[in-house]
């Protein structure tokens, strides 16, 4: 397997079984609550350890942005922004689902992406610096899911091919969401965006861990997504890499590239869906 990948995967798979080491155990009286309804617990900082060990005994020299941040350990974090230098960055959450958690909702899972900056292609253009999205992996201990992906050689899970859905129709499509519970000025527009997609299409659903719901989405489960400005790199990362190599696309709500900042999420199984899904969600 590719180095990076293996990597990811080891990693994911590190948390995963930290997960499960402690299922059932921690509640939310072990819980500290580090904005509304986003809590952190011990299992979050010792999955994140165990991810990050992993990484760093094969990648040394490579940066981490993980969701439980250390800056005071010396290489392992490097804030928002891209090493541009090229390098790689490792974009870890330990626990995406830490709610889902603590009441023994069996969804939630440990996700591990790694991109690096990358230059335009040569004959004179004048694009700033991107960043692509190399290889990534999410495991769910609890359901026994486990997806990956490695930049140009297609997505998997439970090391089986996947890819998104053939389906076209919204009226037919079943759309993930997630709610803007970070930001409480947003739920009034979020529920208008919900009245108009919730009729328009065959169903929507709500899963609490938006890796998951990207993985879902890059195997046919779901066939759209959308959550307002609430996810942070971390969450998903990971699945963004596994989306796109199973053939689907994710934007910014606006329709602007995802980048390193906190931000909206739409996402589809291809670009006519991924139009008409942001044009209900954005409303008039």
């Amino acid at each position: 397997m590719d180095p990076l990948l293996s990597t990811a995967l080891e990693a994911a798979e590190a948390a995963a079984r930290v997960h499960l080491l402690h299922f059932g155990d921690v509640g939310l009286d072990e819980a500290r609550e580090k904005a509304h309804s986003d809590f952190v617990t011990r299992v979050d900082l010792e999955a994140q350890e165990a991810a990050m060990a992993v990484i760093v005994q094969r990648h040394p020299a490579h940066r981490i942005l993980a969701e439980e941040d250390t800056p005071g350990e010396a290489g392992w974090w490097c804030g928002r922004t891209w090493p541009e230098d090229g390098g790689y960055l490792w974009i870890l959450d330990p626990l995406d689902g830490t709610t889902n958690f603590l009441h023994r909702h069996p969804q939630f899972a440990a996700s591990v992406g790694v991109g690096r900056r990358v230059e335009p292609a040569a004959g004179g253009s004048d694009r700033d610096p991107s960043a692509v999205l190399e290889a990534g992996a999410v495991v769910a201990a609890r359901t026994g899911e486990r997806w990956w992906a490695r930049r140009g050689q297609g997505a998997f899970k439970n090391g089986l091919p996947i890819g998104v859905s053939r389906l076209r129709a919204l009226k037919s499509a079943l759309i993930g969401t997630g709610f803007p519970f970070k930001e409480p000025d947003l739920v009034s527009r979020y529920l208008q965006g919900f009245q108009r997609v919730l009729p328009a299409s065959g169903g929507v659903r709500r899963g609490g861990s938006a890796s998951m719901d990207l993985c879902y989405l890059a195997e046919g489960i779901l066939d759209g997504f959308w959550e307002e400005a609430t996810l942070s790199p971390w969450d998903v990362a990971a699945g963004l890499a596994i989306l796109q190599e199973a053939g689907g696309l994710a934007t910014r709500l606006d329709g602007s590239e995802i980048d390193l900042e906190d931000g909206s999420v739409l996402a589809a199984n291809s670009p006519d869906l991924l139009r008409e899904l942001g044009t209900l969600v954005r409303g008039p």
